[in-house]
């Protein structure tokens, strides 16, 4: 039975707020599908999922309307992601930052209030485009206002305008190009959609028919497989960042607007004048936040390889997918071939943070090591970065094998593995996640080896059969030419760091078979701990058949041609690759760093 109501309170909004919710997680493997602007890189339906899951995992119900639409805007900001899912957060901003008191809503207060808040998302996006969720919006807003006048219960005013919402959608073909060509409608505009027919849901039955903490089962019949054009990708790299501003400015975000416009399209600056969002495709992700940093204190980043996301939806190779992290100093020639999904770790330099690789070059890590007079410092990704790499890649693959940096080293491999087990459960995909007990070129090989095996068509559960054997035969040393890194770092006391300066000590590091990093000898020179590496190297691979061996070096090509002049001499094999170090590995040990890392058959 239909239940009628003239007012809308705080509970009675975000109960319906989660009933929308809930069809996005039902349904956002569909709307992937059908993304195919502005960039057909199918991941619309996860980003909408995971800003409304990051609502509804952070706000709390009250009665006070006023209270509950600014709870659910800030949540939104600050979990939001893609374009579409800052779109909607600022869209929820100007709904809240327009109520003027605490008292309940009427049908007129609704209508005037969407209507505003449909202004703010407009004036989000530096280029609005027509056929997409924002005129989606615009068009039931205009509606919703229209029937104000005539209905005063907010059941039949859902309702009969969730039918304006319903033809909008339905027109954006008409109005957009790409998406006739296609034969599809708009990802995000299908999206705001599908979320106001959740709480038409919520409107007509007076309750949830599942809380959204519950197992999501999906459900995508009224989505046919669609197969759709590749698009045109102008800019490599979905950019995006939540920046807490250090006092109020009214005139924030046309500043910030003014900085980065000319580094690429689809540009959204989204929040209020104490905190912005912004999303952005550009090729050059590291510059862009170089220019930005002062503005205040950047938060959160989020770069999208849309190219990579765009292979998985049109050119995918296999039914397995591979993640890894940023430690793996795999080079990008290798990560494009296997299509390998790598998710970063940051490094910090007091407040300023940067994803590893991605928006901090080796170049730019260097010079910023050089003049810190504090050793910056590493974090793992979080769990809800994997949660959200998890759930887009199960859209497009049957299984998926993460393999990470050494668990006794970094908390990287456990979110990871909960990240996976929850989508697993959740998904009824194919996920394992192993620790590599190594790091950076050691981690690479165990991953290419994998990469290698599926490409020759081994099955999932036949290569994590073997993932553990190989973890176990694989050696990593690595060459530090100072204590000095180690020392700021608190990996070597003080104490023992003055005796070694004094007899010149540049360490051998060692990654035992526990995956704990440790000094295994104390040359005196860098060529006699080279040396000192190889013959190491050479002993215990004494009658075994060797499948690979890579080098890693941050700043020290000379050091890696070495060993790899070396290695090939004594093995006959070239390397299997030679990389830059990361960034997080540079934190570590410093610059004039060689790694040497070799994987048994």
């Amino acid at each position: 039975m239909d239940i009628n109501f003239n007012e809308l309170d705080g509970k009675r909004f975000y109960y319906s707020f989660i009933a929308g919710s809930q069809k996005i997680f039902d349904q956002y493997k569909g709307i992937n599908k059908i993304n195919v602007f502005p960039v057909a890189d199918g991941d619309t339906g996860t980003n909408l999922a995971s800003t409304l899951r990051s609502v509804i995992d952070t706000s709390i119900p009250t009665d006070n309307i006023k209270v509950t639409a600014v709870a659910l805007a800030d949540a939104a900001l600050v979990g939001a992601r893609g374009n579409s899912g800052i779109i909607f957060a600022q869209f929820l901003y100007g709904f809240s930052n327009e109520i003027q008191d605490e008292k309940n809503l009427t049908v007129d207060d609704f209508a005037e209030l969407i209507k505003k808040a449909v202004k703010y998302a407009y004036e989000a996006i530096a280029n609005p485009v027509e056929g997409t969720m924002i005129s989606v919006m615009r068009d039931w807003a205009d509606y919703v206002y229209i029937l104000k006048d005539k209905i005063k219960d907010f059941n039949q005013l859902i309702i009969q305008s969730y039918s304006k919402a319903e033809q909008a959608l339905r027109e954006t073909p008409t109005k957009l190009e790409i998406l006739a060509k296609n034969h599809v409608v708009d990802a995000g505009a299908k999206g705001f959609v599908v979320f106001l027919e959740g709480m038409i849901d919520f409107f007509q039955h007076g309750e949830l028919k599942r809380l959204a903490t519950t197992r999501n089962v999906i459900k995508v019949k009224e989505f046919e497989e669609v197969v759709h054009e590749e698009g045109e990708i102008k800019f490599r790299y979905c950019t995006e960042a939540l920046i807490s501003l250090e006092s109020k400015n009214e005139d924030s975000k046309n500043i910030l607007k003014e900085r980065i416009n000319s580094f690429g399209d689809s540009l959204v600056v989204a929040g209020s004048p104490k905190k912005l969002r912004i999303h952005i495709h550009t090729d050059k992700p590291a510059e862009l936040f170089s220019v930005i940093k002062d503005l205040g204190n950047i938060t959160y980043k989020k770069v999208d390889d849309m190219v990579m996301q765009s292979n998985i939806v049109h050119h995918r190779k296999w039914d397995t997918g591979i993640v890894t992290d940023s430690t793996c100093d795999l080079p990008q020639e290798i990560i494009e071939r296997y299509q390998i999904h790598v998710v970063p770790l940051t490094v910090h330099f007091e407040k300023d943070f940067y994803l590893d690789t991605v928006t901090i070059t080796p170049e730019q890590f260097y010079k910023l090591l050089g003049d810190s007079e504090t050793n910056p410092t590493t974090a793992q990704p979080t769990y809800k970065d994997f949660t959200n790499k998890y759930n887009y890649l199960s859209s497009y693959y049957e299984s998926i094998i993460g393999i990470h940096i050494s668990e006794k080293m970094s908390g990287t491999f456990s979110n990871s593995r909960k990240a996976a087990y929850a989508i697993q459960e959740r998904q009824e995909k194919d996920i394992a996640v192993f620790s590599s007990n190594k790091v950076s070129v050691a981690l690479g090989l165990q991953i290419l080896r994998t990469a290698e095996a599926i490409e020759n068509g081994r099955s999932f559960h036949e290569i994590i059969k073997d993932i553990k054997d190989w973890v176990s035969k694989t050696l990593l040393f690595v060459n530090a030419p100072t204590l000095k890194y180690l020392i700021r770092g608190g990996r070597v006391s003080v104490l023992k760091g003055f005796i070694g300066k004094l007899l010149k000590v540049q360490p051998i590091i060692k990654v035992n078979e526990e995956g704990k990093a440790e000094v295994y000898g104390k040359p005196t020179s860098t060529l006699q701990g080279m040396k000192m590496v190889l013959d190491e190297t050479i002993r215990l691979i004494d009658g075994k058949k060797l499948w690979g061996y890579a080098i890693a070096h941050a700043q020290n090509q000379e050091g890696a041609d070495w060993y790899a002049t070396e290695m090939e001499s004594i093995t006959g094999m070239k390397p299997k690759f030679m990389s830059a170090a990361s960034p997080v590995l540079g934190t570590h040990v410093g610059p004039g760093v060689v790694g040497l890392a070799v994987l048994l058959e």
